[in-house]
């Protein structure tokens, strides 16, 4: 099968892209919003089969030394294909002359680990108050 990838913002159906977020617990952001976030970005990557848009992933940067990867996501019936592996090898690219941080799902730390990240000793996060519980209860503080 042949999968179309794109690194713009340019026609992309962005309920699709809240839709997918939602499903994963990433974010509960609306399509609008999520189209500000997106094209606000340093570096996106948008995965399709043919013209249904099944994945994504984006990072913000100063282009120069230092970046972090967000918002991560593949419909599931497309996992265990190498589709995930490749979004983040396409944004790594983008951002290669950075040190790069990857914010990701608890469940899914060990794929990013086989993809050569590490766990940080001194990562730190300060969130907003509304969300403390709901991130708790999913293991993600």
């Amino acid at each position: 099968m042949t999968y179309r990838f794109q690194t713009h913002t340019k026609c992309i159906d962005w309920t699709r892209v809240a839709e997918l977020l939602a499903n994963f617990g990433l974010s509960d952001l609306d399509a609008v919003t999520q189209q500000k976030v997106f094209q606000n970005s340093y570096a996106v990557v948008f995965v399709f089969d043919q013209d249904t848009l099944i994945g994504f992933g984006r990072a913000i940067s100063d282009g120069i030394c230092q970046a972090a990867i967000y918002n991560i996501a593949l419909d599931e019936g497309y996992h265990g294909k190498g589709l995930g592996k490749e979004i983040i090898n396409r944004l790594i690219g983008q951002v290669s002359q950075c040190n790069i941080i990857l914010y990701t799902h608890p469940n899914t730390v060990s794929l990013y680990e086989h993809l050569g990240f590490r766990k940080m000793k001194t990562g730190m996060a300060m969130y907003r108050k509304n969300q403390l519980k709901e991130l708790e209860e999913m293991n993600f503080i």
